[in-house]
């Protein structure tokens, strides 16, 4: 790999990031923002909702102005809202404020989930575009590693509204990198095709692809699974099983060692077995890990370890399903990429919210309803890829005989 090659992986890498970790450092925080702003639990997780819903709805209009625009300008734009919405968050007096702010954090946050994948899918495609996307993967991981563990010693000792001038901070520097170690992917004679109309028909391709519209989907319950974690974890864990802030923090980012660990092998097993062979395996077993984890759980071994070995396993398969799953999806739609990783992006988060909000209608407190939500995520992630690459193999396995 060649020194741009990983500058611009550990660049987009940061500036994807930047939103997660407006998360993951925030899990830690929430019992303490309940308790200080005098709100149910209820309300206290519907400012993480509002954050998803709007980082991926937004998406379905940043990644076409990205396609007209080029890359940076969106970029730079989604930073300073970001930046507003974290000094606001910081500054509430009220859970609804509070609220609001977040649904702003997360506007911002949007560019940074859906550009980086049209500059990867700019780039490259196939098997080098799968390498440029595990490591983004990579820099990625560093936010679910360091960001529980930080915004817990950050709570600890300044409270938690010092999270969100922490990630304003990230996000100056996601600036100064963008200005200084980023070129434009996206020339302006590839921009004068783009338009709002060819936005809304590239919308109407995309939701016509079978290929596309199932790879997006298996990826997106993928996600869902995680996002449901992310939700209930810190309840499950700090409340239910009496964690403190620091130690849920390490527990948290030991799923996320696993993850990040087995998304460094997407190169070099796509390269060997090819992306659909990889996604296929790596769903299966992913699927097979967490039905069985809910299937122990539920015979009534609930025990923080049977959680935590489950999860350490599964989430490992599913940090493969990832990065599989968005090249393969985008690898056809190079001249709307942009179009493209916004429809994903937008996908993937309504799907997360609506898990989000389901589960936390079941939640209780325990483990169980949360390993029910993530299981039904891996099931239907399973029966996806069945349906969208089971028939796809077909063709070519009849071609090459």
């Amino acid at each position: 790999m060649t020194a741009r090659f990983l500058r611009i992986a550990l660049v987009l890498g940061l500036l994807t990031a930047v939103g997660p970790f407006a998360i993951d450092m925030y899990l830690p925080a929430l019992p303490s923002i309940g308790a200080d702003l005098k709100a149910e639990t209820v309300p206290v997780q519907m400012s993480l909702l509002v954050f998803f819903l709007s980082m991926g709805l937004a998406q379905i209009i940043v990644g076409p102005i990205s396609d007209m625009v080029g890359r940076k300008v969106p970029l730079y734009a989604g930073l300073v809202v970001f930046i507003i919405g974290s000094i606001g968050s910081a500054l509430a007096g009220s859970i609804e404020m509070l609220i609001a702010f977040r649904f702003l954090q997360g506007l911002g946050a949007s560019a940074g989930m859906v550009v980086p994948r049209a500059v990867v899918r700019d780039l490259h495609t196939g098997t080098e575009a799968a390498r440029l996307m595990s490591l983004l993967m990579l820099v990625f991981s560093i936010s679910p590693i360091l960001a529980p563990l930080t915004g817990s010693l950050i709570i600890a000792t300044l409270g938690w509204r010092a999270v969100f001038w922490s990630v304003t901070i990230a996000a100056v520097l996601g600036l100064v990198l963008l200005a200084t170690a980023l070129k434009e992917t996206r020339p302006v004679e590839q921009r004068k095709g783009s338009s709002l109309r060819t936005a809304l028909a590239g919308y109407r391709f995309l939701l016509g692809d079978r290929k596309f519209m199932g790879l997006t989907f298996i990826g997106g319950f993928g996600i869902s699974s995680f996002f449901v974690y992310l939700s209930n974890s810190s309840f499950v864990l700090i409340d239910h099983y009496g964690l403190s802030p620091t130690l849920y923090s390490v527990f948290f980012s030991i799923n996320a060692v696993a993850f990040f660990t087995m998304s460094q092998l997407t190169g070099r097993l796509t390269e060997r077995y090819g992306l659909r062979r990889v996604v296929r395996v790596a769903v299966i077993s992913y699927a097979t890990t967490i039905v069985a984890m809910l299937a122990v759980m539920a015979s009534g071994l609930q025990s923080l370890w049977v959680l935590a070995s489950f999860l350490f396993v599964g989430y490992g398969f599913l940090g493969l399903v990832i990065p599989t799953t968005s090249v393969l999806a985008m690898d056809d739609h190079g001249t709307i990429a942009g179009t493209a990783s916004a429809l994903m992006g937008t996908l993937h988060f309504a799907i997360g919210a609506a898990a989000m909000a389901v589960s936390g209608l079941f939640f209780d407190g325990t483990p169980l309803p949360m390993a029910t939500s993530i299981a039904v995520c891996a099931v239907l992630a399973l029966a996806l890829t069945q349906l969208t690459l089971g028939r796809d193999e077909q063709p070519a396995r009849a071609a090459a005989e």
